[in-house]
């Protein structure tokens, strides 16, 4: 698996750039950041999986319809179990992008195993490639406002 590391740059030197003469900030909350992996910029890794247009062609209906059934149930068990923090549809690109994921582990091989459950990925009708982010770490609180702006459900 190649892994990419970006964004990484940008952020170390917007962070190298500010830090000094620097205060603590007047609000911070050891325990939460220390609950949701904060470093001390409030930010940590996470595994951002890109999924390609697979080099799998399936004709049958029927298959397509379970693999794409399988692919939304994946999505709703990583989301519950707090592994999936964002994901969502692409538009047309040149690269053959269809939606990203990303997932609240800064570890290869597990970001590799979960995607793997997702049929639609082990079938060959998605295929992943796997980048590190570096992102804030309190992406992962925002599921508990998501419903609140919601007037439909998808």
């Amino acid at each position: 698996m190649r892994l990419y590391v970006f964004s990484a740059i940008l952020v170390f030197f917007t962070l190298t750039g500010q830090a000094q003469g620097q205060t603590p900030a007047s609000n911070f909350n050891k325990k939460l950041a220390d609950s949701l992996g904060a470093d001390e910029y409030g930010m940590k890794w996470y595994v951002m999986v890109m999924l390609k247009t697979g080099t799998k062609k399936i004709q049958s209906r029927d298959s397509l319809s379970w693999l794409y059934k399988g692919h939304i149930d994946a999505i709703n068990e990583l989301t519950e179990k707090g592994l999936l923090i964002v994901t969502g549809p692409l538009g047309k690109n040149t690269q053959n992008y269809r939606s990203f994921y990303i997932l609240n582990t800064n570890k290869a091989e597990e970001a590799q195993k979960l995607m793997m459950k997702n049929p639609a990925v082990k079938y060959g009708l998605f295929d992943p490639e796997f980048f590190f982010w570096y992102g804030p770490a309190a992406l992962p609180t925002y599921r508990k406002y998501q419903p609140l702006v919601e007037a439909k459900k998808p």
